[in-house]
């Protein structure tokens, strides 16, 4: 059984709050805070699923709205103001995580603000770990690993799940970025996947399986990262 219930989350300089949705199943054994990518908020069927697929194997998910996506404006808000929204998101998965073991991240974009957030260290010193669902190392067509300089500061372990045809992180430079930082982190390929996680209809597998297979090796990460 796993319940759903709506939050609001007060942000310093924004007017107002942002809005979250607290999913926490029945024996949870963590909690995940979860942040939405540049392109969709925390409703977008790849952050409903997801949250469903984590729930079925145990995890808690605090999904929450940027400021730019609660006014239902683009672009992306300011940098500072994204990244006061994940301090702000934190400390309020914090205050409901009730003793489960607190992960933090996102998909894409989510995930990077909070692991800047990290590194500037504005978040709780008693998080377990990050995970990633799609690193933005790079944009498309471009390559580079600037966007991942600041991870030489982010002393927890790391998960990233990235597509073999994700444009937005080439594996053969992300794979350098990921063991320059071993042992703290995890790379797991999820074949034939993009950035939003989809697989081609000839691959056999549908959006559902990936969701499970992003969901267990999550949970895995979690039971190696818990205590």
């Amino acid at each position: 059984m796993t319940r759903t219930r709506p939050v609001r989350i007060p942000v310093d300089g924004f007017d107002g709050s942002v809005s979250g949705l607290f999913q926490r199943p029945r024996g949870a054994k963590a909690l995940l805070l979860f942040g939405h990518g540049a392109g969709a908020g925390m409703e977008h069927p790849f952050m409903s699923d997801m949250s469903t697929a984590l729930a079925q194997v145990g995890i808690a998910t605090l999904r929450y709205q940027f400021p730019y996506m609660e006014k239902g404006r683009r672009p992306p808000s300011p940098r500072p103001l994204l990244l006061a929204t994940v301090r702000a998101a934190c400390a309020a998965a914090n205050r409901r995580a009730r003793g489960l073991p607190l992960f933090v991240g996102g998909k894409s974009m989510g995930g990077r603000m909070t692991s800047l957030a990290f590194a500037q260290g504005g978040l709780s010193k008693s998080l377990r770990g990050l995970v990633f669902f799609g690193f933005p190392l790079h944009p498309p067509g471009r390559t580079g690993v600037e966007r991942a300089e600041h991870l030489s500061s982010v002393h927890v372990p790391m998960l990233f799940l990235q597509g073999t045809r994700d444009k937005l992180a080439a594996l053969d430079e992300l794979r350098p970025v990921c063991e320059a930082l071993k042992p703290r982190v995890r790379l797991h390929i999820v074949e034939g996947a993009d950035h939003g996680f989809d697989v081609l209809v000839r691959s056999g597998r549908t959006s559902g399986d990936v969701r499970q297979e992003l969901a267990h090796a999550v949970s895995r990460f979690i039971d190696r990262n818990s205590p």
